[in-house]
């Protein structure tokens, strides 16, 4: 009986979003699985560019599943998938906020200032220690670039740059006009160039490290050459 299954699995992988769904309103779960699977990154991403809180935007996207599954039947497919699930997690996230600041909103937070906010812990590809430490100096200073840009321009630079996402979805999503997705995307990328600016003079003394095992790698080298002890 697990050979079907998995062979069920596989082929779930394949389906477009009106058949996961149909598959879910069913309650099936691997059309559950493979529906949170497929948007997990995106979801988790629009999230925490909103509440700036790693285990909080964990939270929100699991609660938002939770909506979006006991709501299914209310899915029409007028807009994909995707941007109906970020819609319900945008609520879910801009309502936390709401609870915190009652005058949260889309509209009037052009000019939030900067938060403290706790930093995404992207994976690093296995590089030697030294290049691996300035890899990740450079990811902590871009992070916590993106985190400090007030919100209105923090969530459109996410779904634009970070998870491709067009401008005609961007506006959809954030209920904007395009030329204010445009404007507010410049205006993000702007910050953020200055934001690293700041940075790029002392980040640059760190460029092209030779510490570690490559630095006592080639001293032993040399001192072997001259037949002194290593």
């Amino acid at each position: 009986m697990r050979e079907p299954n998995a062979t069920r699995a596989t082929d779930s992988t394949a389906l477009g979003d009106a058949q996961l769904v149909q598959l879910a309103r069913q309650r099936d779960g691997v059309a559950f699985r493979t529906i949170m699977q497929r948007h997990n990154r995106r979801l988790y991403r629009m999230a925490r560019a909103v509440v700036l809180n790693d285990s909080e935007a964990e939270d929100v996207v699991q609660e938002a599943y939770v909506h979006a599954f006991a709501s299914l039947d209310q899915f029409r497919g007028d807009s994909s998938l995707a941007t109906w699930l970020s819609r319900i997690v945008l609520n879910e996230a801009l309502g936390r906020l709401r609870r915190r600041r009652p005058t949260v909103d889309i509209g009037t937070i052009e000019n939030q200032p900067p938060s403290q906010a706790q930093i995404i812990p992207f994976p690093t590809p296995q590089l030697d220690p030294e290049r691996a430490m300035a890899q990740r100096e450079i990811q902590r200073l871009v992070e916590q670039a993106i985190d400090d840009l007030p919100e209105a321009f923090r969530i459109v630079l996410v779904a634009r740059v970070i998870e491709d996402m067009s401008v005609e979805e961007t506006a959809e999503l954030f209920g904007l006009r395009a030329e204010t997705v445009k404007t507010r995307l410049h205006r993000a990328r702007a910050l953020l160039k200055d934001a690293l600016k700041k940075h790029v003079d002392s980040a640059l003394t760190d460029a092209f490290p030779f510490e570690g095992k490559r630095c006592a790698r080639m001293t032993s080298a040399v001192l072997q050459r001259f037949n002194l002890p290593v």
